[in-house]
């Protein structure tokens, strides 16, 4: 039998014996087939999500902020800056998400970091290059960089979430994408409940660009999985710029509102 003909086989055995349970709710109804990358290399691959968590997968839609791409509560009228962002000068060039931070997608997003179910960054990670698809040029990027661990919680983790939302398309697209360039050679505190001074405190002098020639002149797309007050990214960028990075923009999979 072909080796590709084994593989399926062999997932169909799997799946009678195991079947595949949704990460998110745990359903066993409605899980579809997974996806087949076109050269065999996924028909292993059990499907993670059902259809009906995946259809809660929504994107952010205008009026957002042009700059930091916060979407705003009534749906009527053109993109238009926030508050936020006309009181203070931003160091990245844009951001933006691809969801809002709730429901399915926080959800989905706390199983992939805390549930270390590396698996669900699959579906997660084809969201991510949807946002890159509607928001960016391939010709607008020369760099692209996930926001980093620190060491200790990378071990901790087993995998850097960011990574993986970027990994299995950027090198498709012959997009560079270097995990060495920015370390975080500090470890801060989780900013999760900390207020935005304090979680600007918390990563400033966290991160530090590695190679400074390797960023000169380049334009960099940073990587994350949550944007919620924009301080963690904006130190990245500040360190990137400062090693005279041509400018930076921000992509996250979620932004908490």
């Amino acid at each position: 039998m072909h080796h590709w003909g084994m593989k399926s086989l062999l997932r169909a055995f799997l799946d009678a014996v195991f079947p595949p349970k949704c990460l998110v709710c745990g359903s066993l109804e409605g899980m579809r087939p997974p996806q087949d990358a076109g050269n065999g290399a996924s028909t292993l691959r059990a499907p993670c999500l059902c259809k009906p968590c995946e259809a809660q997968l929504l994107p952010i839609q205008s009026p957002l902020c042009p700059q930091c791409g916060i979407p705003f509560v009534s749906r009527q009228g053109p993109d238009h800056y926030c508050g936020a962002c006309l009181m203070e000068t931003r160091v990245f060039r844009k951001a933006r998400s691809f969801g809002a931070y709730r429901g399915t997608l926080m959800k989905a997003i706390q199983v992939l970091k805390y549930g270390k179910k590396a698996a669900v960054s699959w579906p997660l990670s084809q969201r991510v290059k949807e946002c890159f698809d509607r928001h960016w040029q391939w010709d607008e990027v020369d760099l692209l960089l996930a926001v980093p661990l620190h060491g200790k919680r990378l071990r901790e983790r087993g995998f850097n979430q960011a990574h993986l939302l970027i990994s299995r398309w950027a090198r498709d697209q012959g997009v560079s994408l270097d995990d060495s360039l920015l370390l975080r050679h500090r470890k801060t505190q989780p900013q999760t409940g900390l207020t935005l001074p304090a979680r600007k405190r918390n990563v400033k002098g966290a991160f530090v660009v590695q190679k400074p020639e390797s960023v000169r002149g380049r334009r960099i797309l940073i990587i994350d999985d949550v944007y919620t007050t924009g301080a963690t990214v904006s130190e990245c960028a500040r360190v990137l710029m400062n090693a005279q990075a041509e400018y930076v923009d921000v992509l996250t999979l979620a932004r908490a509102l």
